[in-house]
């Protein structure tokens, strides 16, 4: 969900507190920041299976913060050697827009996709996604299953083009931004399109309920590296109780960290942000304090949800992200999925790892330009295209 630049300004303006306004997408806050299968060799797998704790990189030592996520490893190393070159990569909840959509209806295929929809979800996905209002496509239960199929039908929208089978054929590895996981597991074969959507419905009702729940918010932090970031939510953490602590929840890219927490610690951070030299704090649009364990109650549904659901090992590379890595297993897949929503999202270290791997071109499919911008923020040079729907 996120707030991703195309690049920062080199001057250092004093910080600024924006906030945006209600319902309003946390893609829209780029603004403020813009200047002007192939190739894997699968290895034997572990002959037993164990339990490994996934660091969430946050020191916060809070009952409501979570600190790491235990899921089973073992028979899960068939894309340990993965070389990624051609990448799919999928927006997450932030990249909708009123009028996303219209281009597939000129693709059967993709126009398919959002009939489909229409009868797992219960209302006319197009017509949200075409029309509005921009303030009920913007909430939690709406835009992630509208990114999710608008992303899919991107996919379609490609393969109609003159070479779009052959660029399709050459991805080999793919991830998504959040939600934009679910999409990717989708396009891997994980899992069918109609299951995927199920999940990512309920996955929006329960962070809904779960945001409900709480008084919680989340805010962006421009300007400072991960470690500064750190250091500013200790600092807020020493002032606030338990119950109101704060994290990083999304590390996204070089200087655009999102914080998550307790409404009393995110003002913490935003009034203490200027005298750690950041930039400016953004307050996001959500609808609390997602990827930390306020997300809690949402957890148990989603793992009911994912039981009842056929899993398959996906045909390339899904990188996760909560550890930034591949996962071959439908067991440990279901387990981080679960987990995915209480657990920090690592995509400066997924992006960083693809490309320290030799990726070579990446395609970023579904609304907006948000992973493009965070792409081109960690390498100027980082080859990606856009292919909406």
């Amino acid at each position: 969900m996120l707030f991703a630049p195309s690049r920062l300004p080199l001057p250092r303006l004093p910080p600024r507190r924006l906030r945006l306004a209600p319902g309003a997408p946390m893609a829209s806050t780029l603004a403020i920041l813009r200047p002007s299968a192939p190739g894997l060799r699968p290895r034997t797998a572990a002959p037993a299976t164990a339990r490994v704790a996934l660091p969430s990189r946050s020191r916060c030592s809070s009952g409501r913060v979570s600190l790491g996520s235990e899921v089973a490893v073992g028979a899960d190393t068939l894309f340990a050697d993965y070389k990624p070159t051609t990448a799919f990569l999928f927006p997450g909840q932030g990249a909708q827009t009123v009028g996303m959509g219209a281009e597939a209806q000129s693709v059967p295929a993709a126009a398919k996709l959002f009939n489909q929809a229409n009868d797992i979800l219960g209302y006319d996905l197009l017509d949200l996604c075409t029309n509005g209002p921009k303030e009920k496509l913007d909430s939690t239960v709406i835009s992630q299953p509208a990114i999710y199929v608008t992303s899919l039908a991107a996919v379609e929208v490609l393969r109609a083009r003159d070479g779009g089978q052959d660029v399709i054929d050459s991805v080999d590895v793919t991830c998504g931004l959040s939600l934009g996981e679910y999409t990717a597991l989708a396009f891997a074969g994980a899992f069918s399109f109609e299951d995927g959507l199920k999940l990512v419905k309920l996955r929006g009702e329960a962070m809904q309920d779960a945001s409900d729940a709480a008084n919680s918010a989340m805010v962006s932090v421009i300007g400072l590296d991960s470690e500064k970031v750190q250091q500013l939510c200790d600092a807020a953490n020493e002032e606030v109780d338990e119950k109101e602590r704060v994290q990083i929840a999304n590390f996204l890219c070089p200087g655009n960290y999102a914080v998550s927490g307790g409404v009393k610690g995110i003002e913490v951070v935003e009034a203490k942000a200027k005298s750690f030299k950041a930039r400016m704090t953004v307050r996001l649009a959500v609808a609390g304090a997602f990827h930390t364990s306020f997300m809690q109650p949402a957890v148990s549904r989603l793992e009911s949800a994912l039981a009842a659901t056929e899993i398959r090992t996906p045909r390339i590379p899904v990188i996760s992200n909560v550890d930034a890595e591949p996962h071959s297993d439908p067991d440990t897949i279901k387990q981080i999925l679960a987990r995915q929503v209480t657990s920090p999202v690592q995509w400066e270290t997924t992006v960083k790892t693809l490309m320290g791997k030799g990726l070579e071109k990446s395609y970023e499919l579904g609304p907006g330009k948000v992973i493009a911008g965070i792409l081109k923020r960690i390498n100027k040079g980082a080859s990606i295209e856009n292919i909406g729907a």
